[in-house]
């Protein structure tokens, strides 16, 4: 949808800044994004009194009043609920304890130790969850996808089962199939769908196997996420979309259960990568598990800021990265218990309060800017899911948004990588903007990661309104090469979801500015125009926006 004005306003600027390097007419300043501010904007973000940023603790309270506090000092007003800060977000919380789990293959018992062989967890209101001897089913991925003849589950009853799934789906090992977009993850692949798919069987519980490939993280990031207390929205009927067990298994675990039930786990995964694959019951073998559970409620909070238009209030351009983090776990090899979450994603979060402050000093847009700090991100998308069901600001007239998840801290790269590249009209935008850095697009590096259901932007993306999450990668720019390239590899092995998550004084955060100038300049052009982005033909996310089409002029 109108798209031609923005693009073109966005290569008059690669040609102003071409001036000016030549020795032409002056370009405009550019935006004043200052690495000194996001880099003390993180730093206090994950500083070890904030307890590693755990929703529903005393540390969101930190998080909510220092978040408040810059939004307004940038010149933000109060854009949450009642003319407040924020947007209250009740979840129900649950913590597992006393947990013992055990295989029973014949007269033989395999006992199954949390965050060793198995981690345990629920997210179904109740005091005990307890299964004796329920039968096991191997189900390969899950995955129930009609409009792509696809059905794991074909006519076997798993009511009152435990279904074993693999992660992923069935393009991960062999791309060629091209039956679920090749290496590119689609939903069914997420851990979340397993889940669904598992209570909408009937199921009593589910048991994920574990592999590092194509989970695209290591089990200590499993361990960490799910051995603590887990958190869900408020469900009307919750039994119908949870089931008692939710779990993961290592998959060396698997190997052998599978061999003690006369089975080879290897055959079994080749065959579920077929359409004609059916449901293999485990001969002899049952899951025992028990466990209590303390459930409450929490309210926690999504911070929301907002810098009124001048001609168009009622229609808004959306900055979005999420404030929380794991909290306080168990400690680590070096005693360190506190997850800081320094890159994730206390970099995100201090580049919407940098945006924002570069934003409030400049003039006043036509459209009005939101920004939002989400929660509960690392518990499942629970704060934007809330806030795309419960919009603040309408999502008809949200023009397009911009999201920020664990943000570049190593130095210039040559691509800004876009999570779902092809799916919307942003596309174009964004390769105009990178290319007045002289960086060019590249659609997301490793799709089979699952990136795109996988952070803030996606449940406004489900909802219609066209969501940006791009962010630099590819070879960096700027000598030394070899240290920056470790770096970033020791992150995604070593610190993500670790305790080692912490804030260094040595980040170069030059990647990370023209990561935000990008997303800075495209919502400048957007705020003071009338163009408003499209999804492109084929997604699955267009039906929805049209359905609001009278919405928007």
């Amino acid at each position: 949808m109108r798209l031609l004005s923005t693009v073109a306003a966005l290569a008059a600027g690669a040609l102003i800044s071409a001036c000016a390097s030549t020795g032409g007419e002056p370009s405009a300043p550019a935006a004043a994004l200052d690495a000194a501010r996001l880099s003390e904007h993180a730093r206090v973000l994950s500083d070890d009194s904030f307890q590693g940023r755990g929703i529903g603790t005393p540390a969101e309270d930190m998080v909510v009043r220092y978040l408040s506090e810059q939004y307004a000092a940038a010149g933000f007003e109060p854009g949450g609920e009642n003319g407040g800060w924020t947007q209250d977000v009740t979840l129900n919380r649950f913590t597992a304890s006393n947990i013992s789990a055990a295989f029973k293959v014949g007269e033989e018992t395999i006992p199954l130790t949390q965050g060793e062989q198995i981690v345990v967890s629920t997210r179904l209101p109740g005091d005990h969850v307890m299964l004796a001897d329920a039968p096991l089913v191997f189900v390969g991925y899950g995955i129930k996808a009609p409009e792509r003849n696809w059905d794991d589950f074909k006519d076997v009853d798993v009511r009152g089962k435990v279904i074993v799934v693999l992660v992923n789906d069935a393009d991960f090992e062999q791309p060629e199939l091209d039956t679920f977009n090749g290496r590119a993850m689609t939903y069914y692949g997420r851990w979340t769908y397993k889940y669904e798919e598992a209570a909408r069987q009937g199921a009593a519980g589910v048991i994920i196997v574990h592999e590092t490939a194509p989970a695209s993280y290591g089990w200590a990031t499993v361990n960490n996420s799910w051995a603590g207390p887990q958190f869900d929205i408020v469900r009307e009927n919750a039994a119908a979309e949870r089931v008692p067990l939710e779990s993961w298994m290592q998959r060396d675990v698997a190997v052998d259960l599978f061999r003690r039930a006369g089975l080879d786990f290897e055959a079994l995964k080749t065959q579920a990568r077929s359409r004609d694959f059916r449901p293999v019951e485990l001969p002899g073998a049952t899951f025992n598990g028990m466990f209590d559970v303390a459930a409450s409620q929490i309210v926690t909070k999504n911070v929301i800021a907002r810098l009124p238009g001048t001609t168009h209030p009622d229609e808004t351009i959306l900055y979005t990265a999420h404030w929380d983090h794991i909290g306080v776990g168990e400690p680590d090899a070096n005693g360190d218990a506190i997850f800081n979450g320094a890159v994730d994603n206390a970099t995100g979060t201090a580049g919407l309060l940098e945006l924002a402050r570069v934003w409030g000093a400049g003039p006043r847009p036509e459209r009005s800017i939101v920004m939002i700090s989400f929660t509960a991100e690392e518990s499942g998308l629970l704060g934007s899911e809330y806030y795309a069901a419960n919009p603040v600001w309408p999502l008809e007239t949200t023009v397009a948004g911009f999201n920020m998840d664990a943000m570049n801290v190593y130095g210039r790269v040559e691509d800004l990588g876009v999570i779902g590249y092809g799916q919307s009209e942003l596309d174009e935008l964004l390769a105009a903007a990178a290319a007045r850095q002289g960086r060019e697009v590249a659609p997301d590096a490793n799709p089979a990661a699952g990136s795109y259901f996988r952070s803030d932007h996606f449940p406004l993306a489900k909802r219609g309104v066209p969501m940006a999450y791009a962010e630099g990668g590819g070879d960096f720019r700027d000598p030394p090469m070899a240290p920056r390239e470790a770096a970033r590899d020791e992150y995604g092995a070593k610190r993500y979801h670790q305790a080692d998550d912490e804030w260094s004084a040595d980040w170069d955060l030059a990647g990370q500015i023209e990561d935000l100038e990008v997303a800075l300049w495209i919502g400048r052009d957007l705020a003071n125009s009338r163009d408003w982005p499209g999804w492109k033909p084929g997604s699955e996310f267009g039906p929805a926006r049209a359905a609001s089409a009278a919405a928007r002029r």
